[in-house]
């Protein structure tokens, strides 16, 4: 009886341990050295990276360019811009998203893939 309820505790936490980490849909990635971002986002320049954040706040506006956002990754706030082919998906204040990101010119990160955690 014992081993029934061990073999099933290891089947539970494999199974939360494995839809974990088939929610990340980026897992392929690196996710982004914030720190490093912080310190020299230039150094990052054109290098793609995995991001999940909680919307902070929209920032701005502009139909030619997109929307930007603050994100919040562990007590960093950072800039996303999210482009225009992305207005369809509805980014709010609190919601979690996977992006998938480009490090641009000036270190602007720029969202090629958007995804709601």
């Amino acid at each position: 009886m014992l081993a029934a309820v061990a073999l099933i505790l290891v089947a539970l936490a494999g199974g939360y341990f494995l839809f974990g980490r088939a929610s990340d849909p980026y897992r392929g990635l690196t996710p982004l050295p914030v720190a490093d971002y912080l310190q020299n986002s230039n150094s990052l320049r054109g290098n793609v990276y995995k991001l999940e954040a909680t919307i902070a706040g929209s920032l701005q506006w502009s139909p030619n360019v997109g929307r930007l956002f603050s994100v919040e990754v562990n007590g960093d706030v950072l800039p996303v811009l999210v482009p225009p082919q992305f207005n369809s998906v509805n980014i709010e204040k609190g919601q979690r998203f996977f992006f998938k990101i480009e490090v641009g010119d000036h270190g602007i990160l720029r969202a090629q893939d958007v995804k709601k955690s």
